[in-house]
């Protein structure tokens, strides 16, 4: 397999989210060359196509209602559940998370959020786990977006 965040580097460019033009994330300029090249290399460890490289509509959507409730956030620790590229715990911290664990299983978005969380100035802890499978670690708000 190929080293996550350089394949990453490779094939996506750093751009503005639609819905929030002031946070950016590496995106995938041509979604179907990428699809199909993530999903030749991942499918062979049994791993899912590129959620992480494109900001989903339902973690904008929590993002935008997040800046209009940022205390639902604000000074708690935050869980950003299947986390993709990890737009909404980027989100969270900048409006003042005291901790924001993002969580994926695809190694490939740990590498994304790792690389999104930095081009935005904000600090992410990666979580690998199957948090669907698995107890969450203890955090005071489970957000969702990517999976909506």
């Amino acid at each position: 397999m190929s080293e996550p965040a350089a394949f990453i580097r490779a094939h996506t460019t750093p751009l503005p989210v639609p819905s929030l033009p002031d946070l950016s994330l590496y995106q995938a300029a041509e979604v179907t060359s990428l699809w199909e090249m993530t999903e030749a290399e991942l499918l062979q460890n049994g791993l899912a196509p590129p959620f992480w490289a494109f900001p989903w509509a339902g973690g904008q959507a929590l993002g935008l209602w997040l800046r209009q409730n940022p205390h639902v956030v604000m000074g708690k620790r935050v869980l950003d559940l299947a986390c993709g590229s990890g737009l909404v715990g980027i989100v969270a911290a900048k409006l003042g998370a005291a901790q924001v664990i993002a969580n994926d299983i695809d190694p490939f978005a740990g590498a994304a959020v790792t690389l999104n969380a930095a081009l935005n100035g904000v600090d992410l802890i990666y979580d690998g786990a199957d948090r669907l499978a698995e107890a969450p670690p203890a955090v005071d708000v489970i957000l969702a977006g990517d999976i909506c």
